[in-house]
């Protein structure tokens, strides 16, 4: 069965405690693992980035929960499409810390067929270049 991904951004809303966050991120690990969906969801302090893969009908269940959630606001889908192989095969969901810059970099970049094109001569980062480059730090 092919994979598929879907890539978000939002604002977190007013006052999200690490409590809150912290709870939200275990239950979407817990739901993801049972899925059979990995990801990440990166957040400046503000803002969500997040990238999710997996079966098609067990991603649009968890997509259905995050638009349904009360924790954020102004989400715009980024990009929803076929994947070959997953990104982020260990991870049910990791939250990891990004800079307002990097996040911006990554969700106005070109989500266009999940691609990476950093080091081809003379290509512009695609986002999923820009997603790679705040995720590596954490890898290992």
């Amino acid at each position: 069965m092919a994979n598929r991904a879907i890539a978000y951004a939002s604002e977190a809303i007013s006052g999200l405690d690490p409590q809150r966050l912290t709870a939200m991120v275990e239950d979407a690990a817990r739901f993801n693992h049972d899925a059979g969906i990995t990801g990440v969801l990166l957040f400046d302090g503000q803002r969500f980035l997040q990238y999710i893969e997996g079966p098609e009908d067990a991603l649009g269940v968890a997509y259905s929960r995050i638009l349904g959630a009360s924790s954020h606001r102004e989400i715009v889908e980024l990009a929803r499409g076929r994947v070959g192989r997953r990104v982020f095969p260990y991870w049910s969901m990791r939250l990891l810390p990004a800079d307002a810059h990097e996040l911006s970099q990554a969700a106005y970049a070109d989500w266009r067929g999940f691609v990476r094109r950093a080091g081809r001569e003379g290509s512009p980062w695609a986002a999923m270049d820009h997603l790679n480059a705040v995720v590596q730090p954490h890898l290992g």
